[in-house]
């Protein structure tokens, strides 16, 4: 009987944790809204003074903050019908998402469909907006590399067979990224593709080998385009009499806002840069505003949110792994890179740690196209850990999976 007691005991004393746990996690969900409700602010503090200058004239001065926090509705909206995606729809499907955002990188090309702006044909107008595709693909990728790894797990160690088809995709989106030309999104692309078939097991001969063909064609990329070559050394001397007034403007005047800020930064609102002296300020840009208002507290603040939400993707993903969900976990996994690489190349811009290259900050930096595609992808990390949450529960999910393709 005394044995009895103790294992009624230490049931109890087990199944209130499974059954008071949450549905989701909730510092990942504060990281994320934080990150929202900052960014919101700071693109109404960088783009008020905007409507002032000749660029933005017939703009109200409400535009921009306007129109970013629709885009964040839209991204909530999204994100709410996302989660209830179970994920063996994603596994089942992401062949087919990576095609139809093949499919609209290469509509951005064709005269008449494709908006170009500033020489860069990288918009689809959708109505009042216009949607950008390398952003599709970014997810597109994370899908369709984490499938792809997983189908071919046995193959990892072959060229032919494990490694060859993923070159091929990867060769068709460099094509269809450089005619646009859109650099940095080929850089997240790569690295979110690159980073799940490392995490999924490559061989490290093979992984070591992509790295350096990457290397070689990113430097043959500069080499061969004199106005990239132009930033690289606007980059290495930027206060040269030469680079200051043309191509290290960008990146003199966002070094000057940060170090106007000092340890806590000017004030809110106060900025002097982003009275028409930093150019994209409200996008590219937007960390230069918050190091000069807010200081390196604020920087560091942005970086700790950020690495809340790279760690928690990264927890994730191998909660779902041990629990034999190989697909859900790198999905997760490359949700965690896909944040990290492309805020660690915005953050190092601003600093003047990388070469000027136009990148949002996710999340935070004004840009439809960029936060509704981010919510969509915290979403779906937000369903691995909830799936995640109910096997913990030993409630049972489906993880039946029958791809449209062999």
């Amino acid at each position: 009987m005394s044995l009895m007691r103790e294992l009624r005991s230490s049931v109890s004393a087990v199944k209130p944790g499974r059954t008071t746990m949450r549905h989701y996690d909730l510092l990942l969900g504060v990281a994320v809204s934080a990150l929202l409700l900052f960014g919101l602010i700071m693109v109404f503090s960088a783009s008020i003074a905007l409507a002032d200058g000749p660029k933005y004239a017939n703009l109200g001065r409400y535009h921009f903050v306007t129109r970013h926090a629709i885009y964040i509705v839209v991204g909530i909206i999204l994100f709410s019908l996302t989660v209830t995606v179970p994920m063996s729809f994603w596994e089942k499907n992401a062949f087919a998402v990576f095609l139809f955002a093949l499919l609209l990188l290469a509509l951005v090309l064709v005269p008449f469909i494709g908006k170009e702006v500033n020489g860069a044909s990288r918009w689809l107008p959708i109505g009042p907006v216009n949607f950008q595709p390398s952003e599709l693909m970014k997810f597109a990728m994370l899908l369709f590399a984490a499938d792809y790894t997983v189908r071919k797990q046995k193959y990892m160690q072959d060229i032919a067979r494990g490694f060859m088809p993923m070159v091929v995709a990867l060769a068709a989106i460099t094509v269809l990224l450089m005619l646009e030309p859109d650099l940095g999104a080929l850089m997240v692309t790569m690295a979110i593709a690159i980073g799940i078939l490392f995490l999924g097991g490559i061989n490290l001969g093979l992984f070591v080998f992509a790295i350096g063909v990457l290397v070689a064609l990113f430097v043959a990329m500069i080499i061969f385009a004199p106005w990239r070559l132009g930033r690289i050394m606007a980059y290495l001397d930027p206060f040269h009499e030469s680079n200051v007034q043309s191509t290290a403007y960008q990146l003199v005047h966002s070094l000057i806002a940060i170090g106007r800020g000092e340890w806590f930064g000017v004030g809110l609102g106060s900025s002097i840069e982003k009275l028409h002296y930093l150019p994209e300020a409200h996008t590219d840009f937007i960390m230069a505003v918050v190091g000069e208002e807010l200081g390196f507290v604020g920087i560091l603040l942005v970086v700790l949110l950020f690495f809340v939400i790279v760690k928690k993707s990264f927890e994730i993903g191998r909660s779902a792994i041990a629990m034999d969900r190989e697909f859900n976990g790198l999905v997760a996994q490359g949700v965690g890179i896909w944040f990290g690489v492309q805020a660690f190349i915005n953050l190092g811009v601003c600093l003047g740690l990388l070469p000027t290259k136009g990148l949002t900050l996710p999340l935070v930096s004004y840009g439809g196209s960029s936060i509704v595609m981010n919510m969509i992808a915290v979403a779906v990390l937000m369903r691995v850990d909830y799936e995640v949450r109910q096997m913990m529960r030993g409630q049972p999910v489906n993880k039946e999976s029958k791809r449209s393709y062999p």
